[in-house]
């Protein structure tokens, strides 16, 4: 049997039969009136998993992310139609019809929840049975919202500095010298001339290049929290009304069983 625990394991996800064939995914987990346990799962069958079928999950287990259950396929795709009330509750007469369908005995099944037999409920003896309904309180899942990445593209001005050099013109003069008069004298003595020298500078020019930085992605994490359910529920009771002698009623009490 599954515990609480494994409840959101289960929900949304795959039932597998006892030969490892996929049935559907579970929808619903209902519990028992009695023992407050998980009884039953629903699951959703079908081309698009519009039909729902209900397994018994007693013996059930969770095996990594997947339910697997101790009946063929064939047999849960075939179980029974139920109505379930709007309270989540299951007739006893469509767990009847379940339990038949899933060859269980009605008595025995009642027995190991804690619940009376049939024997216990006949009217051979001169006790008077008095009956309470129990609120069924179950989970279901359902989307709340949307996520998603999107990336986009948008430029910034980006500044930086870097040294850049430029050539400037400057006159040298030197005295002739013994050194350097012979080169001084070697052209005519009086002559135009010109002499031209090219300038240089540096200026900075920009290249870019991609390059990854990071990668983002979305993910989900579960929390738990405790909601407050509220219902109504009838119950039974019942009066003991004790005469005298005279046959005038003598006291009045109430008693629950």
């Amino acid at each position: 049997m599954i515990t609480r625990e494994q409840i959101p394991v289960v929900l949304d996800h795959p039932v597998y039969d006892d030969h490892g064939n996929k049935i559907g995914e579970a929808n619903h987990v209902f519990f028992d009136d009695i023992t407050g346990e998980p009884e039953w799962v629903s699951v959703r069958t079908g081309l698009f998993g519009t039909k729902e079928s209900f397994v018994p999950i007693h013996d059930a287990t969770v095996a990594g992310d997947h339910l697997e259950v101790p009946y063929a396929k064939d047999q849960v795709k075939d179980a029974p139609n139920v109505d379930v009330d709007a309270g989540g509750h299951l007739s006893e007469n469509e767990e009847h019809r379940l339990y038949e369908h899933y060859g269980i005995d009605w008595d025995t099944a009642w027995q190991q929840a804690g619940g009376p037999t049939t024997e216990a409920v006949s009217t051979g003896d001169d006790a008077m049975t008095r009956s309470e309904e129990r609120m069924h309180v179950g989970v279901e899942r359902r989307a709340t919202g949307r996520a998603r990445l999107r990336k986009y593209v948008v430029t910034e001005e980006v500044q930086q500095t870097v040294p850049v050099r430029h050539e400037e013109v400057v006159v040298e003069r030197e005295p002739i010298t013994e050194e350097n008069r012979d080169e001084a004298l070697s052209g005519p003595d009086i002559a135009e001339a010109e002499h031209e020298v090219t300038l240089h500078e540096e200026r900075p020019v920009t290249t870019t290049e991609t390059v990854p930085v990071e990668r983002v992605r979305l993910g989900t994490e579960e929390r738990v929290e405790e909601a407050s359910v509220e219902g109504e529920v009838r119950k039974e009771r019942i009066e003991t009304e004790i005469s005298g002698e005279t046959g005038e009623t003598g006291e009045t009490g109430e008693r629950d069983r």
